[in-house]
């Protein structure tokens, strides 16, 4: 399967847990958490996370500014330890960064059309739809459209949910602030007396 990694960008939030052979030692590196170890309240956790400013840089303790432009959650993570081990702050340190505020907005033909917030990883077109409660029944299934912004740049994509391709395209997996449009059926617009140009149906 086709997956590139999001590389962090202005607004992300990113959560940054430090640990090391001495727990007591890495505290300095760590936000002071307000989230029980049970709790899984998205929005607390973004508050204690780190945000990212225009000029792609977080401001983390002890290290000070750091600039995380074009890297993943995993260069970043690489990337602090170095400078932990490097800088003799601590020995053999553990860190996990983690987004918080990754989301896709699925518009159109689908039972709960809306934004949808996750924290996993990586999820996929059909996971996202599951999200928003799956395709009404006369929504179109062989041409979902897809939408991303890389680099300023936008880029579209038209997934066959029915085809056995759909695993190859590099756009199964999402990325944060892709947009899923689910087109109506133009057989069920037209026997319900619309008449107009396909084209029409989506404006891009």
């Amino acid at each position: 399967l086709n997956y590139e990694s999001h590389t962090l960008q202005p607004n992300d939030i990113v959560k940054i847990t430090g640990g090391a052979l001495v727990p007591e030692l890495a505290m300095p590196y760590n936000r002071i958490s307000n989230v029980s170890a049970g709790g899984q309240n998205i929005d607390l956790m973004k508050l204690e996370g780190y945000l990212v400013n225009k000029d792609f840089e977080i401001k983390f303790p002890v290290l000070g500014v750091l600039n995380v432009q074009g890297k993943t959650t995993k260069a970043l993570e690489l990337e602090i330890t170095q400078l932990l081990v490097n800088g003799g702050h601590l020995q053999q340190p553990s860190v996990i960064v983690r987004l918080l505020n990754a989301k896709v907005t699925v518009l159109g033909e689908v039972n709960a059309p809306g934004t949808i917030t996750y924290t996993e990883d990586q999820i996929t077109v059909l996971q996202a739809l599951g999200y928003a409660g799956d395709l009404k029944i006369d929504g179109r299934r062989d041409d979902v459209i897809v939408m991303r912004e890389t680099n300023g740049a936008r880029e579209i994509a038209h997934l066959d949910l029915t085809s056995t391709t759909l695993l190859e395209s590099p756009f199964y997996y999402l990325k944060p602030n892709d947009v899923i449009m689910v087109q109506q059926n133009y057989k069920k617009v037209k026997s319900a007396g619309f008449v107009g140009d396909t084209g029409t149906i989506l404006g891009v």
